[in-house]
């Protein structure tokens, strides 16, 4: 997989873990839209939507393993996307682990997600 096989539309499902001795909340959806990025290459750029708040974001894939780097501000990193291409998936889910640059407790900073690919013209 490379940088070419990220461009598209991808529904990422973010699991938090529950409180201790508590249930888990329910998965928070983001809605990655990603391109080909102006400035680099191997690289793609583009948008992610979690509910009505929108960050840029930008990385890439090497050996299928997924680096995205998103900005609140476009400026600064808020977070990072770090993940792997699931084996036999042909190239359509990522699981990783979306990594929150300045956690607010009780909000945990590392929380799993599952990264899909999703059908039709992009």
């Amino acid at each position: 997989m490379d940088h070419q096989h990220l461009q598209g539309r991808w529904l990422a499902e973010l699991r938090a873990p529950a409180a201790e001795g508590g249930t888990p909340p329910p998965p928070t959806t983001a809605v990655l839209q990603l391109g080909p990025h102006p400035e680099l290459a191997h690289s793609v750029r583009g948008t992610t939507q979690r509910g009505s708040a929108t960050a840029q974001v930008s990385g890439d894939v090497d050996d299928g393993d997924l680096t995205l780097e998103e900005s609140i501000n476009g400026t600064n990193i808020s977070a990072t996307w770090t993940g792997r291409v699931v084996d036999g998936s042909c190239g359509k889910e990522i699981r990783g682990t979306w990594n929150n640059a300045h956690p607010t407790p009780p909000a945990p900073a590392a929380i799993p997600f599952v990264m899909r690919r999703q059908a039709g013209w992009q």
